[in-house]
């Protein structure tokens, strides 16, 4: 079975390209297509191929910075989409969050999409995105919005499958594409994070680039009011390595914002931290209430102040925070797309 595996820019390694790893390792056979590809992101890899599989671009990758900033041609990306050639393919993957799957299919060809969210900047988070845009972004979303829009719905019509990421991801599937889909969590290194010794920090800590959805205002504010140390490692600056110590030492990790999954929470279980959450979104299919962490309930700093007084009055294992980020092993995910792609173990 001839397979191509799709996934939207390849510019930076992330949770979508981690679970197109994970994908890449399931199909060995598969070619990646992509609109832009910086292959100095990964490693070792060559100009012509990832992880061993061959990689082709579309057009947007031979456009000015193109390669460096796909996202600037957005617009593009659907006639970019249609114009990758997958005659000959039986099988489609796409790893996705809008702007690839819009692809031609061939005849008789099946397209399963792991979904990691339809696109927050052109549905749910729309308006936050316009409000902390600067001029030209806003100006292009007045002018594209709606196209790109018709033209997301119209290539979910195209896939057969739909596989999300959560069940809060399930539920933005079936409220904007119309679509049934089967949850499949994305895989985390637990093994690695478990590999932590835990010790007894005097920290908090926030794990995240520092945009407006991740909510680090909210962690900053609240620390400062009750005189927490907070330690914020955010936008790749810290290795895995680094991070791993990081998670094994803090008293536990605040994350107050909306995730679609959210891996972080689950690698700070790993490594025995548990996790204090704003109660919205994937950290709700994570962290347990009560035993491996507590969930705020309103994205304010008094609310998360009173879950920190609360987390301070209770006992916490690091063992149970450890055995449910086992849940999230990447040997499950591979089991459950193996078993829905329909291949052999």
């Amino acid at each position: 079975m001839k397979t191509a595996l799709l996934h939207y820019w390849l510019t930076n390694v992330r949770g979508g390209e981690k679970v197109l790893a994970a994908l890449s390792e399931l199909l060995p056979e598969a070619d990646i297509f992509t609109h832009a590809y910086l292959p100095d992101r990964f490693g070792e890899a060559s100009r012509e191929r990832l992880w061993g599989h061959r990689v082709r671009e579309s057009f947007v990758a031979g456009l000015p910075f193109g390669r460096r900033k796909p996202q600037a041609y957005l617009p593009l990306m659907p006639r970019a989409s249609r114009r990758l050639d997958l005659d000959g393919y039986d099988l489609i993957v796409s790893s996705e969050s809008g702007p690839i799957k819009g692809v031609r299919k061939p005849k008789g060809a099946r397209h399963v999409c792991y979904c990691h969210t339809p696109m927050r900047y052109l549905w749910d988070m729309h308006d936050d995105y316009y409000r902390s845009a600067g001029p030209l972004g806003k100006l292009s979303m007045k002018l594209f919005t709606r196209y790109l829009r018709r033209e997301d719905l119209e290539s979910a019509e195209a896939v057969d499958e739909f596989v999300a990421n959560s069940a809060f991801v399930a539920e933005r599937i079936r409220r904007i594409y119309g679509r049934d889909s089967t949850v499949v969590h994305p895989p985390v290194g637990v093994e690695f994070f478990g590999a932590a010794e835990r010790t007894s920090g005097d920290y908090y800590l926030f794990v995240g680039a520092p945009v407006a959805y991740k909510r680090l205002d909210l962690a900053e504010e609240a620390c400062r009011r009750m005189g927490r140390h907070l330690v914020v490692a955010g936008g790749g600056a810290a290795t895995d390595e680094e991070l791993r110590g990081l998670y094994a030492g803090a008293r536990a990790l605040l994350f107050p914002g909306v995730e679609d999954f959210g891996i972080v929470p689950v690698e700070a279980q790993a490594s025995g931290a548990p996790v204090i959450a704003f109660g919205r979104g994937g950290a709700l299919e994570t962290v347990v209430d009560g035993e491996t962490g507590l969930f705020f309930r309103e994205a304010t700093v008094a609310s998360l102040c009173g879950a920190i007084e609360e987390f301070e009055s209770r006992a916490w294992h690091a063992d149970r925070c450890r055995a449910n980020a086992m849940r999230f092993a990447p040997g499950r995910f591979a089991d459950a797309m193996r078993s829905l792609l329909g291949r052999p173990g």
